[in-house]
């Protein structure tokens, strides 16, 4: 039989790409598994990723990631992992065209942004052409003194309205639903700020050259752009059939080194509570990566 790999990587994105070439760079055998569907590579263009100055797309940055990890060796595959078991050597790990052992796990599974109600391909090309935002950390300065709605209720879409205000004065919180579901302490805030509250429901339903047109109840609003703040899914699914830890907010939990509660599996990237940033992710995939190369070496010093 097969010797087991050293690691598994899941998930394609920048926290497991960082991992990988570090990892393959250790000279330990790798594997990574990525069903080509992370949120990473729908970024049209990022201008806050240091190195980039006339900025670069998220589709470019993983490809340059991911050829530089294969220069040095790492594999990758093109699949959806949907189980994950623990063995007496470590784990296995099944996809649709087959299954490895592996001494370690690293999830590098990340999460899905929650889509406002709009068929996916209009979706699609608004997001590509900037009229659907849904990182103001990464692109507000993007929207500098536009016209911008955002989607949401409660304390979530009143922090990313109130969040965008210090770019542009042309800020409206719209409710997904109804009315909108805000504290009277949020209600005051976002009248000190000077925010159009819209009630619900919701509904992007066209896009022109330059605006997208969301439809409410209470009419027809026009903006430069809309971010929905509607919140996303965590991809735990792997981590949940180990039984490891999860936080609060749902995220996989970990230690400062980027350990699960589960020994042999790691985590790193959008699926551990942070800022939900490239920069952030590539370096908890780093950290995750000499982690795991340094608790392998407790058990054969010599890994080459």
């Amino acid at each position: 039989m097969a010797e087991p790999l050293h690691c598994l990587i899941v998930g394609g994105g920048p926290a497991g790409l960082t991992a990988a070439i570090y990892l393959a760079r250790f000279h330990l055998d790798i594997l990574v598994v990525d069903d080509g569907k992370g949120r990473a590579e729908s970024i049209p263009c990022t201008h806050n990723h240091a190195g980039y100055p006339d900025g670069i797309s998220g589709k470019e940055l993983v490809r340059l990631m991911r050829e530089q990890a294969q220069r040095y060796g790492a594999r990758i595959e093109r699949d959806y992992v949907t189980r994950l078991d623990q063995t007496e050597n470590g784990f296995c790990a099944t996809w649709g065209s087959g299954s490895v052992e592996t001494k370690t796990v690293l999830l590098a599974t990340g999460v899905k942004n929650r889509r406002p109600p709009m068929d996916e391909e209009l979706h699609d090309e608004a997001l590509q052409r900037g009229l659907i935002r849904y990182c103001p950390i990464c692109d507000g300065f993007e929207v500098t003194d536009k016209n911008v709605g955002v989607i949401g209720s409660d304390s979530r879409g009143v922090a990313e309205a109130i969040f965008l205000r210090s770019y542009t004065p042309h800020v409206t919180l719209i409710a997904p639903d109804t009315a909108l579901k805000v504290t009277e302490e949020d209600k005051l805030r976002l009248k000190d700020a000077g925010i159009e509250c819209v009630d619900g429901p919701a509904q992007a339903v066209a896009i022109s050259d330059k605006c997208i047109v969301v439809d409410t109840a209470e009419g027809h609003y026009t903006f430069d752009s809309v971010y929905p703040a509607l919140g996303s899914d965590t991809h735990t699914q792997l981590a949940e059939q180990l039984g490891a830890r999860l936080s609060e907010q749902g995220c996989i939990g970990v230690d400062a080194r980027q350990r699960t509660s589960v020994p042999g599996l790691y985590a790193a990237g959008d699926v551990v509570i942070g800022l939900d940033q490239i920069s952030h992710a590539m370096g908890e995939g780093g950290v995750a990566a000499t982690t795991i190369r340094n608790d392998l070496a407790k058990e054969q010093p010599l890994l080459r």
